[in-house]
Parts: structure tokens; C-alpha cells; sequence
């Protein structure tokens, strides 16, 4: 079966279940063998982690059925493959780090597996409560308030780690905002130009062959972008600031369909990221390391302070070839903290080689496509607009990561979305699951007529881009 016909099963929940026993004997299959290959025996604590892992599954499964029984039957599995992955990889990790105390890591696989259950907890709970997601567009300027003040905290905070001030401290637990704060603004972008996408689209004056927006339309793209560099320069965060502008941009021209609104976004980041990447000295030592990644291993480059992380990530990668040593039979300790950041993605490619590198790829596009499957199906332009943008904030942060960890762009320190350690990030990754599972959920549940005389549907009038289609 395809993996369209999947996705248009009629038994969607029988077909997602199916796919989750399909997940939790991968995600088993691989902790085994990593355990096999490195001490001819199963790894510590399989039993439980094999328990965990089908309760999680199986709790999932249970909370999409009885609160969103017509969603669609891919975003569940495909997130859950990808937690599990890394997962694996972190017990993998774990086992080099216990073995070799010289390193000074401290494991990481059984937090995450706490905070799987966490995040998987809280997708359920949103599912219970947020019967429909329309419900948050009566919020968007509370919620937008509360990002805001969540996006500054770090600034406040005494929590930097690895130079840059992306956390804040609750306690004995430190919190990255930032993860939480793209789902909210991306709520929020959603509602505003649900309402005001025919203003913004007005034409505007034509320069050098492009339409350019009317200058007063231009405030809401110049104030975000004044947002974004700002995160950038008081708090040292290249990611979430590229992650934030890049979303907005993203949503102005699938609401508007204005190629005005990419050209404008794209100058004024390109102009923003140079200005600050040469007056930020934490920002300028990664433009550094990622234009001279070796002059790390040299005597001048050691003196100077240059991070050899991207230089052994790409030692790792290229050691790794096609195929990969296989799990547990490489050194991905090797790159610093690899068990506990982006670097994660350094292990698959030494490991599993190019060809696990790309399967994981794949399995972050697939969970993309069915968000903007979903975008196309639902029938009103708040969760057209809400399930883009999940989708889009979902493929620039993986964008960010994966293009710093092998060269392509400075590196960002943000985390590998459902891959890398990071309870935030993977509390606020299923959050973005359930909001899309319910979207879904809606979506066809109202693919019925609009009307019973053949009345047109008023939402889907012709006019712009995905707006004009009723999936």
C-alpha cells in the first residue's frame, strides 16, 4: 500500500495503530541491537524501556481515538518513529558516557524518555481539551502578550549556557521559552491575518520589477523584524531569531500570496544577520568556526578560541560514508557533547551513514507534508493559516540544525526537533502534534457541502492561494 493510500484509509485508526506496533518494533529493534553490537548483550534497562515505549504508544493511540477519531493517521507514527530514533541514539550515547567518566557527560536517555511521556501526556490533554482549535483565535492577543514576555525572560536570566541566553530557570529545572514561544506566534499570525490578509495584500509601488507592499503595510514586517534582531543581540540567539522571522514571512505569503512580502523578508534578514553577526561577538565566533571550521586543530586557531565542534562533526560525517559503521560501533563522543544538543544528528551520520541521515530527512518531510496536507483540507483560513505555520516553524528549525551541523549555515544551538535532548523542545514538539491531530480531526469532519442547495462555500471563494481550495 502507498503511502497515499495509507493516509486515505478508511480505517484510519486501525492503520495508525498498525504503523505505531510498526514504530515501537524499530525503535526496540534498534536499542537491541546497539546493546548487542557493543556488549554481545541487551542494553540496561531494555525491559522497561521496551514497556515504556508501548504505553506511550499505546496512551497516544487510545487519546487520538476517543478525542480525534477522523484525524489523520500518519502524524502520530511518523512523530513517534522520530522520538523513538532518538531515543535510541541517546541510550547509545549513554552507554559510551558510563563506560568513559573521563568525558564529564552525564547520560541523557532516561530524562528524555521521562519527557517523552510528558509531552505525550500533554499532546493527549490538549486533545481532551481544545475540541476545536478555532477556540484559540479568540486568544490571539493574550497569547501573543504572553510569548512576548516568555521571548524577553531569557534576556533577564542568569541561565546562559554555551553563550548564548536562550533559558530560564524554574526551580531546579531550566526551561527554553523559545520552544513554546513558536507555537504561540504562530497562533497568533494565524488569527491576525485570518483577519487582515486583504489589507496586506493591497498593491503596492512596482521596484525593479517587483510589487512592493504599501509602506504602511510594511509596519507589521518591520516590527518583527526589529523583534527578531533583538532576540538576536541581547540574547545571542541566532536560531530562534532566524526560526521567528522566518515563520512570519512564511504566513504573510501563504496568506497573501505576495512575492513582495519573501523579497522584503529576505533583504532585511540577510542585512540584519550581517549587522549583527559583525558587532555580536558570541554570533561572530560561529560566523568564524563555520567559515574556518579546521583552524580549530591548528595551534593559531586554539589560541584563538575556536570551537572545534563543526570541524569534528564533519570528520564524523565523512567517516561515516554511505552506509555507517552501525550502531554502536563508531565514536560520536568524539564531538563534545553530542548526546546532549544538535550534534545528535552527527551520530546518525556516523553511525547509520548518508543513507540514515537521509532517512531521517525523509521522515521530517513526510511529518511536513501531512501538516500541509492538513492546511489544504481544513475548510477555514484560521486553521489553513495555524497548520502552515506549525509546519513551516517545524521545517525551518530542522533547516537551522540540520544546515549548521553539516556546514551550510553557522550553527544555531537549537534542537533537532523530537531527535535531540531537550525537555522543552519535546514537550512543545507535541504540542504542535496534537494542535495539527486536531486540526486534521475537524478538517474532515467538515468536508461535507456547506450547503444542501449547492450554495457556494463562502470560505473558499476564489481569491488567494491555498485559501481557494477546499482540499
Amino acid at each position: 500500500m502507498s503511502f497515499a493510500a495509507l493516509a486515505q484509509a478508511p480505517n484510519r485508526r486501525l492503520t495508525e495503530a498498525w504503523l505505531l506496533c510498526f514504530v515501537v518494533l524499530i525503535t526496540l529493534g534498534g536499542d537491541a541491537a546497539t546493546g548487542l553490537s557493543m556488549h554481545g548483550r541487551l542494553p540496561g534497562g531494555f525491559t522497561t524501556f521496551a514497556a515504556t515505549m508501548g504505553g506511550v504508544a499505546s496512551a497516544a493511540h487510545l487519546a487520538v481515538r476517543r478525542w480525534a477519531a477522523r484525524a489523520d493517521p500518519l502524524l502520530l507514527p511518523l512523530a513517534l518513529l522520530l522520538t523513538g530514533l532518538g531515543l535510541v541514539l541517546m541510550r547509545r550515547l549513554d552507554i559510551t558516557y558510563v563506560a568513559e567518566p573521563r568525558l564529564h557527560m552525564t547520560p541523557a536517555g532516561d530524562g528524555q524518555l521521562m519527557w517523552t511521556v510528558i509531552g505525550v501526556a500533554a499532546c493527549a490533554g490538549v486533545l481532551l481539551v481544545l475540541r476545536d482549535h478555532r477556540w484559540l483565535q479568540r486568544y490571539i492577543y493574550l497569547m501573543m502578550t504572553v510569548a512576548l514576555v516568555l521571548l524577553m525572560a531569557p534576556a533577564f536570566s542568569s541561565a546562559d549556557q554555551f553563550g548564548a541566553k536562550r533559558w530560564i530557570m524554574l526551580g531546579p529545572l531550566s526551561v527554553q521559552p523559545g520552544e513554546f514561544v513558536k507555537i504561540m506566534i504562530a497562533v497568533f499570525f494565524a488569527g491576525y491575518l485570518t483577519v487582515n490578509r486583504d489589507a496586506l495584500a493591497l498593491s503596492g509601488r512596482r521596484f525593479l520589477g517587483v510589487r512592493l507592499p504599501p509602506g504602511r503595510q510594511l509596519g507589521p514586517i518591520a516590527a518583527i523584524w526589529m523583534l527578531s534582531l533583538l532576540v538576536l543581540i541581547f540574547e545571542r540567539d541566532l536560531g530562534t531569531s532566524l526560526i521567528f522571522f522566518g515563520l512570519f514571512v512564511i504566513m504573510l505569503y501563504m496568506a497573501t500570496e505576495r512575492t513582495s512580502w519573501v523579497v522584503c523578508g529576505l533583504l532585511m534578514a540577510v542585512v540584519g544577520a550581517m549587522v549583527v553577526g559583525s558587532i555580536e561577538p558570541h554570533v561572530h565566533g560561529r560566523v568564524v568556526a563555520w567559515q574556518h571550521p579546521m583552524d580549530a586543530f591548528t595551534e593559531a586557531g586554539r589560541a584563538a578560541g575556536v570551537s572545534n565542534q563543526l570541524g569534528q562533526a564533519l570528520f564524523s560525517f565523512g567517516s561515516g560514508g554511505i552506509t555507517g559503521s552501525g550502531l554502536g560501533q563508531g565514536h560520536p563522543e568524539l564531538v563534545g557533547f553530542a548526546g546532549n544538543s544538535d550534534f545528535i544528528l552527527t551520530t546518525v551520520g556516523e553511525e547509520l551513514g548518508l543513507t540514515g541521515v537521509m532517512a531521517v530527512l525523509v521522515l521530517y518531510g513526510l511529518l511536513a507534508q501531512r501538516a500541509f496536507h492538513t492546511a489544504l483540507l481544513a475548510r477555514d483560513p484560521f486553521g489553513k493559516l495555524l497548520a502552515t505555520g506549525l509546519a513551516g516553524a517545524l521545517v525551518l528549525q530542522v533547516f537551522v540544525v540540520t544546515g549548521g551541523v553539516t556546514g551550510l549555515i553557522p550553527l544555531t544551538g537549537k534542537a533537532l526537533p523530537f531527535l535531540a535532548k531537550g525537555g522543552s523542545s519535546m514537550v512543545a514538539n507535541w504540542l504542535m502534534v496534537a494542535l495539527l491531530i486536531r486540526i486534521s480531526d475537524t478538517a474532515q469532519r467538515r468536508r461535507e457541502p456547506a450547503s444542501p442547495h449547492g450554495a457556494p462555500d463562502l470560505m473558499h471563494t476564489p481569491g488567494r492561494g491555498m485559501f481557494s481550495r477546499a482540499g
